[in-house]
């Protein structure tokens, strides 16, 4: 037998700035049934975690509420610890960024980064805000496009005509903060030489390490050049001061990955069996593996890496990279209810439904994934009820009933039980490659097995037979072991389910080479539901209890409140007063939308072609964002203003203008008419 695999396991680090949502728990949920199947194996797997404690967004929203950054991550840390404990996601440490080993290790690597002279200063120019005296990252800056003079835009890209710029080329710039008008000033900052690894970084991204998907878009990365990394930020700044240098702090990316060691470190100062070089030394025999989101693979495939190459550590043996979560077939949506907080859900519906379903859906792949709430009530309801707890609970009666809880010795079925042992191996593949959606299929193809075979037997009739009740017992016994197998390999994913099992089958907690062996002559407690069927209604509750009335409203030009950094909304100011003459020569008509594509070149923009009732319309739409399959909106009536003037634009003319709402980015949404409304009917 193999000796046991040493594992070190990370999941990217939650912002310690806001809740945790169905969409972040997407990855935990992922990173433990993983780290769970490894320890289900025998292996030495640990799993740990930290919150992102760092930056201005932190210290800006503790400003807003009244209190110290340190209390307002303390606060969000309880949160989020709370919340994944019931999602039985079980961390061996969760720590946070704001540690005293973070501090440390974040300057010996930058030390040892600086004196192998991987680390370069140079002066750098920014916009200043006078009234707060701070340096303002782009989120925190607004004014008028330089290319197409669209106002209030953030500064790094115009969502009315997708252009992207510097912020020092926007027009009348305010600071999103305080309003005052920010004055340019130069502030030297510091550098991380990443171009220094490029030859490293085109080997190791190429090594096995990603995905095929991920490592081609490295690969576009790396053939167009490496840039040096800012690593610095000015003072005022929550987080850690670089050494030496007074009034420079690290730049919360450059510490956010050394949480991870971080939070290793602390474990092993709590835990004398465990040796920090072992898993983090240069010479590691030890796997480590980072779980992410495909968001930030630059940080985890680029930066990451290096740092580590250029500070004497080794480097991750894998980088797992997921999609994101839709809902229904589209992005989260306050309005809808589908933005679900981790919290509502527990509110109302088991952790394990949504463990399962997760499961059952996630592949190998970066591809998003969708919570289609429908399917998962009938999913959840069919495979776990009324397939798997289905087993147990038509076996146990007859068992209790009329062989006092004994299971009898003996195989029923030898070539199924057979069939049970052979699919071992491929299940165990399926998990270790984290293709949780074959090892899904291939147990619930089990259970169909099973039930089928029970159902041909029917104890329920033999019972009822003179001189049947032996054959009934063999049966059922049997058919308890089956149970117990798919317990086994459903554990990692199910762990509460697996529990209640073992209470019932009365065995100690069961690992995966349990699968190989059957009770025998073994007595059985007393059934009780294992679990219940999920109840519509009670989703519906949870979405109603999800739904907010959405605090902005916008147009296809993007002139709304756009998310900052803390995931709040800045409030604007209400427009100028108009007339009513002024609205009522809006021409407000149903469109029928015929064709929506992207525009090449641009990245907010998507091309309508509009039926308005007696002719076609083009429009230019900023909706990208919200809408990456626009194939999708064809079909769909919306609301357009069709007496707006013609305006050419970079891209084309857009003639019109349709409605939408929303706080931004990719919450955006087209408004649409109740149904039986017709193109080109006007709206009064």
């Amino acid at each position: 037998m193999s000796e046991p695999r040493k594992i070190l396991v990370t999941s990217a680090l939650p912002y310690a700035n806001g809740s945790i949502h169905l969409g972040h728990m997407l990855e935990y949920i992922q990173t433990d049934m993983w780290v769970r199947f490894q320890k289900h194996r025998g292996n030495q797997c640990i799993y740990v975690c930290a919150d992102d404690a760092h930056g201005s967004a932190i210290m800006l929203r503790a400003e807003k509420e009244g209190i110290t950054p340190e209390q307002l991550i303390a606060n969000v840390q309880a949160e989020h610890s709370a919340d994944f404990a019931e999602f039985l996601v079980d961390f061996d440490n969760f720590h946070s960024t704001h540690a005293e080993e973070n501090r440390e290790l974040s300057s010996q690597i930058y030390l040892k980064l600086r004196d192998a002279g991987h680390i370069a200063t140079r002066s750098i120019t920014q916009y200043f805000d006078p009234e707060k005296k701070m340096f303002l990252a782009d989120r925190f800056i607004k004014g008028t496009c330089p290319k197409c003079g669209t106002e209030d835009q953030y500064g790094d890209n115009c969502e009315k005509c997708g252009a992207t710029y510097a912020p020092t080329d926007l027009k009348d710039p305010k600071s999103a903060i305080s309003g005052a008008t920010p004055v340019l000033k130069d502030s030297q900052h510091f550098f991380f030489k990443l171009p220094d690894f490029q030859e490293m970084l085109q080997a190791w991204t190429r090594s096995g390490t990603l995905q095929e998907a991920v490592a081609n878009k490295i690969a576009e990365w790396l053939d167009a050049g490496l840039q040096q990394w800012d690593i610095s930020r000015d003072a005022p700044y929550f987080g850690f001061e670089i050494p030496d240098e007074p009034g420079k702090y690290f730049y919360v990316w450059l510490d956010a990955p050394i949480g991870y060691m971080a939070s290793f470190k602390n474990l092993c100062n709590r835990t004398p069996e465990l040796d920090f070089d072992a898993f983090w030394g240069k010479d590691s025999t030890a796997e480590l593996y980072h779980f992410i989101g495909k968001d930030i693979v630059n940080f985890h495939a680029l930066f990451w890496p290096a740092m580590l190459e250029g500070a004497g550590f080794r480097k991750p043996t894998g980088i797992n990279v997921h999609g994101y979560l839709t809902v229904n077939g589209q992005k989260m949506s306050k309005s809808r209810g589908t933005f679900i907080k981790a919290r509502t859900y527990l509110d109302h519906l088991s952790p394990e439904y949504l463990r399962y379903y997760y499961a059952a859906k996630l592949s190998r792949g970066v591809d998003d994934l969708d919570l289609n709430l429908e399917d998962f009530v009938q999913k959840v309801n069919s495979d776990l009820v009324g397939k798997v707890v289905n087993i147990a609970s038509r076996c146990a009666g007859f068992i209790h009933k009329g062989n006092a809880g004994v299971l009898v010795a003996g195989n029923a079925a030898p070539e199924l039980t057979e069939a049970f042992l052979a699919a071992a191996p491929s299940i165990a593949e399926a998990y270790e490659a984290r293709d949780f959606a074959r090892a899904m299929r291939e147990i619930m193809g089990l259970a169909d097995r099973a039930n089928a075979w029970i159902a041909d037997k029917a104890p329920w009739s033999l019972n009822k037979q003179e001189g049947k009740q032996d054959e009934v017992q063999a049966i059922c016994a049997l058919g308890i072991n089956l149970f117990r197998q798919l317990v086994i390999f459903l554990k990692p994913v199910l762990p509460l389910l697996a529990a209640d099992a073992e209470a019932f089958l009365n065995v100690a907690p069961l690992t995966w080479n349990d699968h190989a062996t059957l009770l025998s002559n073994h007595q059985l407690n007393e059934f009780k539901p294992l679990m219940t069927r999920i109840d519509p209604v009670k989703v519906q509750a949870m979405t109603d209890a999800s739904k907010e009335d959405l605090t902005a409203s916008q147009t296809d030009t993007g002139e709304a409140a756009a998310p900052q950094g803390n995931g709040e909304l800045t409030k604007d100011p209400l427009s100028p007063e108009i007339e009513f003459d002024t609205f009522a020569a809006v021409d407000l008509r149903v469109a029928l939308i015929l064709k929506a594509e992207a525009v090449e070149g641009a990245d907010k923009l998507l091309r309508l072609t509009l039926d308005i009732g007696d002719e076609q319309r083009n429009v230019l739409s900023g909706i990208k964002s919200a809408y990456p399959d626009p194939a999708k909106l064809e079909g769909r009536l919306t609301m357009m203003i069709a007496n707006l003037k013609p305006r050419k634009m970079k891209f084309g003319v857009s003639e019109g203008m349709v409605m939408a709402a929303g706080p931004g980015g990719e919450e955006i949404y087209l408004l649409s008419p109740d149904s039986g409304a017709k193109p080109g009917q006007r709206i009064k």
